[in-house]
């Protein structure tokens, strides 16, 4: 009886442990477009297996930062989770129910409003890494005297004093009309007390620009790909002092060096966050300077293409 006990035993872990190492078929990365009021919303959806039973995840809204989903709950063929309001403006949880059609999502969230909007889901692409690459010429994006290159919207606040590129009160982001793959892109900027900007790689990626001097190092902070990478340390500068960003981006992997020291060193970036242009990570995309948030200036814009050799 005892070996008949010990022989189960060992088939139920078994099992257990090939179900865990299998993985659910949710498990990845998928991007979201949620269709809101007639505007289409790029989001993005982690599902991660804890244990052997339970889906947990990640979720970035439109905007904000990733935030942890602790189950995704099954009922049969249906996937649910709910997480708290971040910046939205509401106190009620964002409610989501989903199901598995083909390679995709579809499904429905309750926004914090009550209103119920939809949304569907594809798998997130990979995005290959490469060792073996060329550097391309060098491209100035800002030619010290106009705003040639970038789109131009409505409200915009953005001008050129003296050689710099301002931005002195919230309104437009900046967006560069050419779009980019794999790079190297060089930024110097400064911006006053309390004020809060960010640089947008392949306008979907933010590496924050923020003054938090003297704070311990966060994904949210300076330095950090918002709410997915935290810095190793915190190396800003005083609001008022100019600053630079060496950036290189090669598939999903990101190296940045902020003021001469090396902060973040071949990490991958697991998706976009809050305020992507788009979901289309598999395509170049442009340079988004934010202007939504506080005044920032920039005296330098230079980026490299890379290239697979």
């Amino acid at each position: 009886m005892k070996y008949r006990f010990l022989f189960f035993s060992v088939l139920i872990f078994n099992f257990l442990s090939f179900t865990a190492q299998e993985g659910h078929p949710l498990e990845g990365r998928w991007n979201l477009t949620i269709s809101q009021e007639g505007v289409e919303y790029p989001s993005w959806l982690e599902v991660m297996h804890s244990g052997t039973n339970t889906l947990i995840g990640r979720f970035t809204y439109a905007f904000g930062s990733a935030r942890p989903i602790a189950e995704v709950k099954k009922y049969g063929d249906v996937f649910a989770f709910e997480i708290p309001p971040q910046w939205e403006p509401g106190a009620a949880n964002m409610q989501f129910q989903f199901t598995m059609e083909g390679d995709g999502l579809k499904g429905t969230m309750v926004y914090v409003n009550g209103k119920t909007y939809s949304w569907k889901g594809e798998k997130a692409p990979e995005l290959p890494y490469y060792e073996d690459f060329k550097m391309g010429k060098k491209i100035t994006l800002f030619n010290g005297k106009n705003l040639d290159g970038w789109e131009i919207k409505d409200g915009n606040q953005w001008k050129v004093v003296d050689g710099i590129l301002r931005s002195d009160k919230s309104g437009v982001n900046l967006v560069t009309k050419e779009k980019f793959k794999d790079f190297k892109i060089h930024v110097e900027f400064k911006y006053p007390k309390e004020s809060n900007s960010g640089l947008y790689l392949r306008g979907r990626y933010e590496v924050q620009i923020a003054d938090n001097i003297g704070t311990p190092p966060s994904s949210i902070y300076f330095g950090g790909v918002y709410g997915l990478l935290t810095p190793n340390e915190n190396v800003a500068m005083k609001a008022g002092e100019w600053q630079s960003y060496d950036i290189t981006l090669i598939g999903r992997r990101v190296t940045i060096e902020a003021n001469g020291k090396t902060i973040i060193d071949g990490q991958n970036i697991a998706g976009m966050t809050g305020g992507a242009l788009d979901n289309h990570e598999a395509e170049p995309g442009p340079i988004m300077l934010q202007g939504d948030h506080g005044p920032v200036e920039f005296r330098a814009i230079d980026i490299t293409p890379i290239t697979q050799k």
